[in-house]
């Protein structure tokens, strides 16, 4: 029998990206992520009703986007969902779900905070960065970007030089 859990937003990161490690040293990105609904209410007026997302990255991936992913930035993100669970120092189960990231899109231009801008100010129709997951190990495409050669280790394919790097 077939299963898919697979997860597509497109929102605004609600904070900077926090970046820990793990004890054996296997870096993580958390942030979260804010994506809008618009519908009319019984009233006829129009509402927003916004969701709230907890997305995390991991390995090589995670220490490449924190670094970009800030307050505003309109984001696509793809992934999948993950619910995990623990008990706090009294006892009680505490849970929480998030969607663990493989491939994320910045949205709008490099210089519109907040994402409203139409252009991908990337001039080619964007840039993505895929793969990665816990484990370390890469999955799917890599850097989305220009070639670059060997690429980094665990598979992903990122610009080995900072200055080709298809961010501010």
């Amino acid at each position: 029998m077939a299963s898919l859990n697979k997860v597509m937003l497109i929102g605004n990161a609600g904070r900077d990206a926090e970046l820990r490690y793990t004890a054996n040293g296997t870096a993580q990105a958390q942030f979260t992520l804010a994506v809008n609904n618009r519908r009319k209410g019984s009233s006829g007026e129009w509402e927003d009703q916004t969701e709230w997302f907890n997305i995390v990255f991991w390995a090589e991936q995670a220490e490449r986007l924190s670094q970009y992913i800030t307050k505003g930035k309109q984001l696509y993100i793809e992934g999948r969902l993950q619910t995990r669970s623990w008990d706090d120092d009294q006892g009680q189960k505490h849970y929480r779900t998030e969607v663990i990231g493989n491939h994320l899109e910045f949205l709008g231009s490099r210089n519109d905070a907040d994402g409203a801008g139409g252009d991908s100010g990337w001039g080619d129709g964007g840039r993505s960065f895929s793969g990665g997951n816990r484990g370390g190990a890469s999955r799917g495409g890599g850097y989305q970007g220009k070639p670059t050669g060997a690429g980094a280790a665990g598979g992903a394919n990122f610009p080995s030089d900072p200055d080709d790097l298809p961010f501010e």
